[in-house]
């Protein structure tokens, strides 16, 4: 178990379950998550992108699809993805406001089939964070001062999540995912860190 006093200096609110979930961020409980095999062994942070509809930013689509609360009459691509059952840990608005849906010491559904330096499921010992976004179109400066931010919180309670174990989704799906996609500046993202 984690240090108490690290965990509440960093802002963390631990449930008597043991659910990391984050201060300062707007708690929407996912269910689709389950227990990793080891919780201990989180050691990669995945950062991927969503806009629904596609191209589209605001309102509460996201926050529906990954509580399986989504109206699927409302768009034709909602048709498309009904009954998929996915979350991340955390979303990164364009205004920079955070979403948290799975603790942090829960496997989120968010990496799929994936594979990170021969370690396949990525989703056992990774934390998911989306960016609203899409591949193409450049992200606001209040999404990467609080993607740093809540990269440096997870590092500090994940110590094994080192600069160089933070990947895109297309990296550990390539061919399968393109996020964050070629809008992404990662040299940007790092300089924060």
């Amino acid at each position: 178990m984690h240090d108490d006093l690290l965990i509440t200096s960093l802002g963390i609110n631990v449930t008597e379950t043991a659910d990391i979930w984050l201060d300062g961020v707007i708690k929407r409980p996912s269910p689709n998550f389950n227990q990793r095999p080891d919780s201990e062994d989180v050691d990669l942070l995945v950062i991927h992108n969503i806009s629904l509809p596609p191209g589209q930013f605001g309102g509460d689509s996201i926050e529906l699809f990954f509580t399986n609360c989504l109206d699927h009459s409302l768009h034709p691509f909602f048709k498309e993805i009904e009954g998929v059952e996915v979350s991340a840990h955390l979303l990164v608005r364009r205004d920079g406001s955070v979403i948290q849906f799975v603790p942090l010491n829960r496997r989120a559904w968010h990496a799929g089939r994936s594979q990170f330096e021969g370690s396949e499921n990525c989703n056992d010992f990774s934390i998911g964070i989306e960016l609203e976004g899409t591949d193409t179109c450049p992200y606001t400066d209040e999404q990467y001062i609080a993607l740093a931010k809540l990269t440096s919180d997870i590092q500090q309670l994940y110590p094994k999540i080192t600069n160089d174990r933070i990947t895109g989704h297309s990296d550990i799906a390539p061919g399968r995912k393109t996020d964050p996609g070629e809008a992404f500046d990662w040299e940007r993202y790092r300089s924060l860190l």
